[in-house]
């Protein structure tokens, strides 16, 4: 072998050493390197969700409740954690299903009756008037409208003549027959009995009107609470609805007689 391809051989070898220790050393180095830090799991909450949609005027039982965990930043306030605070407590809102259970949407601790009487406003009175088709507009109003009621009955004057006027604006709908809420499928039913939320005094007119006349409803926009006003119409006023208003007579240019001149001859 001559002292050339020694020297090469020998500087070949010196390479493939160096790789190989480089090789080594990388693999060293990135076994010492940290594990990646794990991810924090975000911090979670227990709440009382319905397990099923729940309509208001109803008793919470046990099966209607069950407790989840959200993200604890996304936890509404207020929210119950335990399904026994609730049960036995009254909606006065309807809840869907998964829906958290907060205290707005319960009657206070002291109600546990379900029905309309949870549904009723403080200072109200729950109050139900017979009805029919033409009274219940065919079956299109339902629980949660509001309407207009309008009594026609006689005057007490000597000249007793049929009146009809609205005597009750705005009035809430609690009930048809015995639903609490509008039908799922949005068919119209026809029912025998309306319940009204009214004031005390306004329960005193729709007594009367019940007992003394015919009533009648209008349903109201869900945008309109402007009040009611009218003068009530009778047959006349009735009858004089869309006549046309009658044209002036032109008037009459009549020549003036002259007087005749007599002249005297003296």
């Amino acid at each position: 072998m001559t002292r050339s391809k020694a020297l090469l051989q020998l500087i070949l070898a010196l390479v493939l050493a160096v790789a190989a220790g480089l090789m080594v050393f990388n693999w060293m180095a990135g076994q010492k390197r940290t594990a990646p830090a794990p991810i924090a799991q975000a911090e979670t909450a227990p709440v009382v969700v319905a397990t099923r949609d729940l309509p208001r005027g109803l008793t919470l039982t046990q099966d209607m409740l069950r407790v989840v965990e959200l993200p604890a930043n996304a936890t509404p306030a207020r929210a119950f954690t335990d399904p026994a605070q609730v049960e036995g407590r009254v909606l006065i809102a309807a809840v869907g299903e998964g829906e958290t259970l907060t205290p707005v949407r319960l009657t206070g601790l002291e109600n546990t009756v379900g029905g309309v009487s949870a549904m009723i406003a403080p200072g109200y009175r729950a109050m139900a008037v017979k009805g029919n088709k033409v009274m219940g507009l065919s079956g299109f109003i339902r629980p949660g409208d509001r309407v207009d009621v309008i009594v026609t009955l006689m005057t007490e004057d000597e000249d007793a003549v049929a009146m009809t006027k609205t005597v009750l604006g705005n009035v809430r709908v609690l009930a048809t027959g015995e639903e609490f809420e509008p039908s799922a499928d949005g068919e119209p039913s026809s029912v025998d009995t309306y319940t009204l939320e009214v004031t005390p005094e306004q329960s005193e007119i729709l007594a009367l009107a019940t007992n003394q006349g015919t009533l009648n409803f209008a349903l109201r926009s869900v945008s309109d609470d402007t009040p009611v006003l009218t003068q009530g119409a009778d047959v006349t006023a009735t009858l004089a609805a869309l006549r046309p208003t009658p044209a002036l007579a032109p008037k009459q240019h009549r020549a003036t007689a002259r007087k005749p001149v007599q002249v005297e001859v003296i």
